[in-house]
């Protein structure tokens, strides 16, 4: 079959379209329905302005506020927390296709250096028994410490056993104290209907591919698999080799006029005919949103070259601890450091950097600063601080 070729400029377009960046952020809200299409929202503690998940939902619908989650958690049990390429929220109509990561997760957190060993001294009976008689518990319920040197990541035993029983699926998030995780049975939090469903493991590999390309629209086997980083390269090649009826062969033209062999959604060609060019707003993503997570396919497809430099030693940071990317129609085109003091409701601007050939007009700036308003909503905070050159 000969493979369909998509553009660049169309392939931005059905990117931004398909992760939910295409229209602009306005209408009636959804939350639950986001999190359908996006799959899963990344879950992260720093809160710079607003914690990631939160943040991400916001750029999709700017009617997004931070408990709108905890309600879908906590009361509705509408999402339950585990574990994709990091720390993430889902939509609880997957649990019955996660089974599989359960026991993927129990086994490598197993195997792993930071938990393997700490394991083997754990009473995990006497863990889940204290949940059962006394109810939900974080980990300030329990007292051991860490032994021996302390080194980053290094956890006392309790948190170990925590961990490796959320892991493997036998504690969930019941809801969350601040950003504090609150463990309790499973059974407790997953609906019985979805929990107990057996399906086979062939079959939910075959649903995470298919779940995965209709999510992305379209790519390599490689970003298939990274999706939910819930199969291995050899499934996800045994997957395409069984069911090529639920994806064509693409070529994407990459941002520097390249081409890249890809697999899309069996509709890729109806969903290109109907997929609006993206609106001109412009946005201030996260460092965390799914449709940049993946570096190389962001500079790829968008020639946007970014990187995370929380964890890149300050001297050596060519950016910024946590820079946020601007998004303005189809193209990156800068980006900025900018940090919400709650106690003082500042939004405050450390740095502004637009991309080589991308001119800092009035215009530009004015849909800045209407960006930084709105962000200023999310965050609680009322007025704005700029520490660096706003204007040419």
């Amino acid at each position: 079959m000969t493979a369909l070729k998509i553009p660049n400029r169309d392939a931005r377009r059905l990117w931004l379209s398909t992760h939910g960046l295409g229209d602009a952020p306005t209408g009636p809200l959804d939350t639950l329905g986001l999190i359908n299409r996006l799959g899963f929202v990344q879950l992260d503690s720093i809160q710079i302005v607003s914690r990631a998940h939160h943040h991400i939902l916001w750029s999709r619908n700017q009617h997004y506020r931070e408990p709108k989650l905890d309600a879908l958690l906590a009361k509705d049990r509408a999402v339950f927390e585990h574990f994709t390429h990091d720390a993430s929220v889902l939509p609880m109509a997957v649990l019955p296709m996660w089974q599989r990561q359960f026991q993927r997760m129990k086994e490598k957190v197993a195997r792993s250096s930071w938990y393997g060993g700490a394991l083997k001294s754990l009473d995990l009976d006497a863990i889940k028994a204290r949940i059962a008689d006394e109810g939900p518990l974080s980990t300030h319920a329990f007292d051991t410490r860490v032994e021996g040197k302390k080194e980053m990541w290094k956890r006392p035993p309790h948190k170990v056993g925590l961990d490796y029983l959320w892991f493997s699926g036998e504690l969930a998030t019941c809801h969350r104290d601040g950003f504090t995780k609150v463990y309790d049975l499973a059974e407790r939090v997953f609906p019985e209907d979805l929990r107990t469903q057996d399906v086979a493991d062939h079959d939910q590999v075959t649903w995470l591919c298919r779940a995965a390309l209709e999510r992305l629209g379209f790519g390599t086997q490689g970003e298939i698999r990274k999706f939910w980083d819930a199969t291995d390269v050899r499934e996800v090649a045994d997957w395409a080799a069984r069911d090529s009826a639920q994806y064509v062969p693409v070529d994407i033209e990459s941002a520097d006029g390249t081409w890249t062999k890809a697999l899309a959604s069996p509709d890729i060609e109806h969903r290109l005919a109907v997929t609006p060019n993206p609106t001109s707003r412009l946005r201030i993503l996260n460092p965390f949103d799914p449709a940049i997570r993946d570096r190389v396919r962001l500079k790829r497809l968008f020639g946007f070259d970014y990187t995370v430099e929380m964890f890149v030693p300050k001297d050596k940071r060519q950016w910024g601890y946590y820079v946020f990317p601007l998004l303005e129609g189809a193209r990156f085109v800068g980006r900025i450091e900018a940090k919400a003091d709650r106690a003082t409701g500042t939004l405050s601007v450390s740095n502004l950097w637009f991309e080589p050939g991308v001119a800092r007009t009035a215009q530009r700036v004015a849909k800045l600063d209407a960006e930084l308003t709105r962000l200023c909503r999310l965050a609680g905070v009322d007025s704005i601080s700029w520490d660096c050159e706003r204007t040419a």
